[in-house]
């Protein structure tokens, strides 16, 4: 699950979502929670990761694979996909039981104006528009979010900034959005996390906290910022690599060949091992070194 905001998609009005599970017209599995289609496709590197579909009238055995769009993550095995499909039925009857209101306000957001808005209580108020959105917090309700991630104006943007709201009030939200939310804070804003919560996040805990390992290892490490499939070296990628990562005016640059079956760049980048990959001074395939 990404960052953002989990996608909110209009449910049946009442009762809880039926589960339908089948296989498609092309064989791959496929489930209906409510007006929402999932599907275990195929990734192009092998293994399977789940795709969406959204009001698919048709019966499953008619879906094609062009009826789903976006990658909603990796998928070891069947049993993931139909976990992930009962997680998702039951975030939608959650969802459905806290009797959040769609609503129009006249307001100026950050990212424009409303263009609609839903009510998740009063004083909270998440709003859509037409490049954006986010969460606004009256000025009582943003008084009780902690210091360490409170916005001043009440403003939290719908790509990370939703899971403060969400931890602040858990109780306006689905148990699958609090685990995303806890999910981002801890990836994105650690300290904040340790301080409220009084635990230390371990390595593989946090991408921010790992990033900054990461860098403090490798600051003079050559890290790759720039890569293309050589022309001139068969079987080898051509980089551009700075200490550290490190980018912008007067920042030193190598260009190194790397074997292509060695190049897959990590988490965070990838480091050049000086002893096995040299330094390069041959014709580029970069524009700006030719």
């Amino acid at each position: 699950m990404s960052a953002s905001l989990p996608e909110t998609l209009q449910e049946p009005t009442s009762g809880s979502p039926e589960v339908e599970y089948g296989h498609s017209s092309e064989g791959f599995l496929a489930a209906r929670v409510g007006e929402t289609a999932f599907a275990m496709l195929p990734a192009h590197r092998g293994g399977h990761y789940l795709a969406i579909g959204w009001r698919l009238g048709r019966p499953i055995v008619k879906w094609q694979r062009a009826d789903f769009y976006g990658h909603s993550g990796a998928l070891g095995d069947e049993a993931a996909f139909r976990s992930m499909v009962a997680e998702n039925a039951e975030h939608q009857r959650e969802k459905r039981a806290l009797g959040r209101k769609d609503v129009r306000f006249a307001a100026n957001t950050p990212w424009g104006a409303s263009q609609g808005a839903t009510l998740y209580a009063d004083g909270v108020v998440c709003h859509s528009t037409a490049g954006h959105g986010g969460f606004h917090l009256s000025a009582e309700r943003n008084r009780r979010v902690h210091t360490l991630l409170r916005s001043k104006g009440g403003w939290y943007e719908e790509d990370a900034e939703w899971a403060i709201v969400a931890i602040t009030f858990p109780h306006l939200f689905t148990a699958f959005e609090r685990r995303c939310a806890e999910r981002t804070i801890k990836d994105s804003w650690p300290d904040a996390w340790e301080a409220i919560s009084g635990t230390t996040l371990q390595p593989g805990e946090s991408r921010e906290k790992d990033r900054r390992a990461f860098e403090h290892a490798h600051a003079r490490d050559w890290l790759v910022v720039s890569a293309i499939t050589s022309k001139h070296e068969s079987g080898f990628v051509e980089v551009v690599a700075t200490l550290g990562g490190k980018r912008g005016p007067g920042t030193e640059e190598r260009r190194f060949l790397v074997p292509s079956g060695e190049y897959h760049v990590g988490r965070f980048g990838f480091v050049i091992d000086e002893a096995r990959h040299r330094v390069y001074g041959g014709p580029s395939d970069f524009v700006g070194w030719r």
